[in-house]
Order: structure tokens, then sequence, then C-alpha cells
């Protein structure tokens, strides 16, 4: 058994809209949004829907199915085609959550490469833990929808029965589940 979290899509909307409060009263002014996938293309779809700036997306991998996470992610999709909305250009870079943040930082230390003139991080989920990297200086918004504590979180989109999903995450909070059963009800 072990500790998950089940949030609801309207939760996750709401934790969303108050994050894009938080960034429209800074003063990053920002011209795209860059979606880190998968887990960060749902809510940087969100975040658009307030602040209305071109969202472009990359795809990055630390999991393979049955193996333990990889220290060091991998390039899926990366911004080839697109260089010319990042060069140079403020860019938001977003993801669902920032747990070990492992992959912030590759995405960051990839993206400082294409020169943008500034980078702004947005994460639905800091989970409350250490971290195994610092954002660099250059970083100098970092937006959290919401702080939770440091378990798995099971995502709706990754969830194969929504139904369930949804009734678990009504409970609110951590809920104990097998992890056989987990496995079969989540990609994950």
């Amino acid at each position: 058994m072990s500790a998950r979290l089940r949030f609801s899509y309207a939760d996750l909307h709401d934790t969303i809209a108050r994050g894009a409060q938080q960034i429209i009263a800074s003063d990053f002014r920002f011209d795209v949004i860059l979606a880190i996938g998968g887990g960060g293309f749902i809510p940087a779809r969100i975040l658009r829907t307030y602040v209305e700036k071109p969202l472009i997306a990359i795809s990055l991998a630390r999991y393979h199915p049955d193996q333990p996470p990889s220290e060091t992610p991998h390039k899926l999709q990366w911004v080839e085609g697109v260089n010319h909305m990042i060069t140079g250009k403020r860019v938001l870079l977003v993801d669902e959550v920032d747990d070990e943040r492992t992959t912030l930082a590759y995405a960051i230390e990839e993206l400082l490469q294409e020169a943008p003139s500034e980078i702004g991080v947005f994460v639905m989920h800091n989970k409350l833990k250490p971290k195994k990297a610092e954002f660099p200086a250059s970083v100098k918004h970092v937006f959290v929808g919401k702080d939770i504590e440091d378990v798995w979180v099971d995502y709706p989109w990754d969830a194969r029965d929504i139904r369930a999903h949804e009734r678990d995450a009504a409970v609110g909070g951590p809920i104990e589940v097998d992890e056989q059963e987990a496995r079969a009800q989540y990609r994950n």
C-alpha cells in the first residue's frame, strides 16, 4: 500500500487559475508558454486561457514502463522549427509538478542554449521536499499553483477509469492504494 493524491480536473483548473493570477499580478511579461510534456501539456493549455499567449511544447522523458526513473531526462521532442519563438523572447516554462526538479533543471539548461531573453517557471504542484537542483540565477520568476506533500500524484489525464479517479479525488487528501491496482488503473 502507498499514499497517493488524486485531484479532479476542477481542482486542477482552480489551482492553475490561482497560479495565473500570481503571474498576471507579477512584473513578468512573457512572450510564449513552453509546456513540458507529457504532464505540462494540460496545465499549459488551461493557463493559456487566462494569459492568452502562444503555446508551444517540448517532450522530455525520465520514466519507462517497469523501470526506475532515469537520472537524466532525454528529449523526445524539442524546439527545432520554432526556435524563433524562443530566441530573444521571454519564456514561461510550464510543468505539472516540481518533484525532484530533475526535469525542470534539464529543460532550463537546454532552453538556455536557445538564448531566450528571460525564463520564468510555473508548476501546478510543488512537492515540499529537498530538490536535486536549484533554479539558476537567470530564472527570476517561479510561480507555484499549490504546495503539496511528498506523495505520488495520480493525475486525471493518466487515469484509465476517470470515474473511479474522480470518486477518489472527492475524498480530498492522500488515499492508500495497492500498488498493483494503481499500476493497472494509471499510466505511471
